[in-house]
């Protein structure tokens, strides 16, 4: 045949061949990719739980966060081309459920109060049973936590417990960790009322069950989550100062962790605290310990390396429970601190931006983020960001302040010398009560 090509179409010359060939194979691949598009536009996306639950890339991400920069102009829904219904109906949800950030949002006034009263909750313990202390005011019961661009619904107990049938859960960390313990068990014994079948010593950690629906609830105290030397009383009173191992975790938690289907984990306000710091059984230094010829080991470095290494544990660990990490809880004290004097007397939520916290609740919260955010990118284990930080930053109201005792204030009114205000802890009912709004949310039941 020597140097004859066989054209597959007569008539045209190599160059034209290609070019040909070229376009036609680019019709048929936007055919397919359309109608790929089309066929699948009456599912709706799902992402892998990772991603959809994960923060990836600020503090506000969440399961309905797009996983990539949008464009500067927010489209509303009605933009969609409803043309074809299959495909706007998909793509409605989609980016509905796309825009709603159930973190940002504002607190709005809810005539229809609490879902449970204090008085027939046997689960709240005094110091935030504000209403049996005294409280008169009511106002901070009537509000509910409104996500911009979406409803957020209430809790609901009997689906909660029904989802939960034959599940496990811990929440595990400090006393704020308690407080939304309390919360959760009002929640479901209007439900079905839990037997207490385990405590410690000191009633700090402790476990319910739900007989009917084979449900456990457990409460761990792991104020540090790493190993802690605590030398102090329920009241804050020390003998001597904390020790805090930042390369050991703490085994009240770690021992336990195989046995659960779902943990909340947190930590928090304990790291304010002085203390001393060991690594690798060696003191390297210590914080706000006067007196002592040690070196001052930032707070922002110890908090930062106790979440690589809960993070870390998580991630490795064979079980793979679905863990949410709740974040920062906020104080609101006002001219002074808990031994100082200060007080929270505020009887309503702050608007959006007119309250942004103190430097250590932006710092200790930022250092959250980063971290939450690392662990994520490396993947290992369902980890979730229950960021209550910001919708709790607007609460100042919702404290027990001197109502964590029994009548604070004298028949003239004056308050009484010995109390102290509780402007950290949280009323039952209260703004507490709406984390576990967004919990049932982020379970998606």
């Amino acid at each position: 045949m020597g140097s004859e090509l066989v054209q597959p179409w007569p008539g045209l010359n190599r160059k034209s061949n290609h070019a040909w060939i070229k376009l036609v194979l680019v019709i048929l691949l936007f055919g397919v990719a359309f109608r790929l598009f089309v066929s699948s536009s009456n599912q709706r996306l799902v992402l892998p739980d990772y991603v959809r639950h994960a923060f990836v890339g600020g503090p506000h991400w969440t399961e309905s966060t797009s996983l990539e920069p949008g464009p500067e102009k927010d489209f509303d829904v009605e933009e969609i081309d409803a043309g074809d219904q299959r495909t706007s109906d998909a793509q409605k949800d989609f980016l509905q459920e796309r825009r709603c950030d159930i973190f940002s949002g504002e607190w709005v006034y809810d005539p229809s109060g609490p879902l449970y009263k204090n008085d027939t909750c046997r689960f709240i313990e005094s110091p935030q049973n504000c209403m049996t202390n005294g409280r008169q005011d009511r106002e901070y019961l009537y509000w509910k936590w409104k996500p911009y661009g979406c409803d957020l619904p209430t809790f609901n107990g009997e689906k909660f417990l029904e989802s939960m049938r034959n599940k496990s859960w811990a929440l595990i960390g400090d006393s704020i960790l308690r407080n939304h313990v309390q919360s959760i068990l009002c929640l479901l014994s209007g439900i079905e009322d839990p037997e207490e079948v385990y405590h410690d010593e000191a009633f700090k950690s402790r476990r319910w069950h739900f007989k009917s629906h084979n449900f456990t609830l457990s409460l761990i105290w792991s104020p540090f989550l790493i190993k802690a030397d605590i030398f102090e009383n329920d009241d804050g009173e020390s003998k001597a100062d904390l020790e805090l191992h930042l390369d050991i975790l703490d085994k009240n938690w770690t021992d336990l962790y195989q046995n659960f289907d779902y943990v909340v984990i947190s930590t928090g306000q304990w790291f304010l605290k002085t203390a001393i710091y060991w690594e690798n059984g060696t003191v390297i230094g210590c914080h706000y310990c006067k007196g002592r010829n040690l070196t001052d080991v930032s707070i922002g470095y110890v908090y930062r390396r106790t979440l690589q290494e809960v993070f870390q544990f998580i991630n490795s660990s064979p079980h793979k429970p679905i863990v949410y990490y709740r974040t920062w809880s906020p104080d609101h004290f006002e001219n002074g601190e808990w031994w100082s004097g200060g007080t929270c007397n505020r009887t309503q939520p702050y608007k959006k931006g007119e309250y942004n916290g103190k430097d250590i609740d932006r710092l200790m919260s930022k250092i959250e983020y980063d971290e939450f955010n690392d662990a994520v990118r490396l993947g290992g284990s369902p980890m979730r960001l229950l960021d209550t930080f910001g919708l709790s930053l607007l609460r100042p109201d919702s404290h027990s302040g001197p109502f964590r005792t029994f009548h604070p204030f004298d028949e003239q009114g004056r308050k009484k010398p010995s109390v102290v205000n509780d402007c950290l802890h949280w009323c039952l009912p209260g703004a507490i009560d709406a984390w576990n709004d967004l919990l049932m949310h982020m379970l998606d039941i």
